[in-house]
């Protein structure tokens, strides 16, 4: 409770009202409300600004960094430990390292404009880093740390539940899963018999291909994918067939 405490009272430098307004701005579009604003300020300030303003007293963001990576973890692996249930741990580690990566939290942290708000050194603005893609990261992972900080783990898995896992929904990292193989494995487990894939379809001119396949268990069809080659067509074919048992075993 004392270091929780302490936190609340953390008394940042004096940001210019303008920038304030922008972090109140960005609050209303990410539909959050920090308690403690300086914590959300602390998120967007990388120790090139601190540098720069060391009377001032400003916190940079690598200790939230720090803890936004833990909390970002715990959070995105009890969703696929609870999305995937017929998921291996090796896959589910896969995936869950697809998500997490520097690539995808770039592109979370783009998509939230986060960019434009980040406190830089005049140095590190000149060379470009608004834009660069290690820091954009941080900055993500920073801001998780600050939301916890907050408000705890709740609010975060709600953030993440409209940035973050609707991708995940709509297999926006389905290039690092093994689909077949998992669908392979539940029927497997319930000995229902054997899986066939086969082409139903070709679509487009001979340079552009569209392959269309039908995944079927004891001549029932459980999924149709389409691809730019049949492995790609069958790996979708998979999934949607997974979908389809995990809905009936639901029901």
């Amino acid at each position: 409770m004392a270091m929780k405490k302490n936190l609340n009272q953390q008394k940042p430098g004096v940001l210019k009202e303008s920038v304030k307004n922008a972090f109140d701005q960005l609050q209303k579009e990410l539909d959050v409300n920090f308690r403690n604003p300086a914590l959300l300020y602390q998120a967007f300030t990388h120790s090139s600004y601190v540098n720069e303003h060391r009377r001032k007293k400003f916190t940079d963001n690598e200790r939230l960094e720090f803890l936004g990576d833990a909390v970002l973890e715990l959070s995105v692996s009890h969703y696929l430990y609870m999305k995937y249930p017929d998921m291996s741990e090796g896959e589910l580690t896969k995936l869950r390292a697809s998500i997490v990566c520097e690539p995808s939290l770039v592109l979370f942290a783009n998509e939230l404009n986060f960019g434009k708000y980040i406190l830089l050194g005049k140095g590190e603005e000149l060379t470009g880093g608004r834009t660069r893609p290690a820091l954009l990261a941080d900055v993500f992972e920073s801001f998780i740390g600050a939301l916890y900080l907050d408000q705890g783990l709740e609010p975060v898995v709600s953030f993440l539940e409209v940035i973050l896992f609707p991708k995940v929904e709509i297999g926006a990292f389905s290039h690092v899963m093994d689909y077949k193989s998992q669908l392979q494995e539940i029927v497997q487990q319930k000995n229902s018999g054997a899986l066939s894939y086969e082409i139903i379809d070709e679509k487009g001119p001979a340079h552009s291909r569209i392959f269309v396949t039908r995944v079927t268990l004891a001549d029932k069809e459980l999924g149709v994918g389409n691809g730019r080659s049949k492995k790609e067509a069958e790996q979708q074919a998979a999934q949607l067939a997974i979908r389809k048992l995990q809905e009936a075993m639901e029901d």
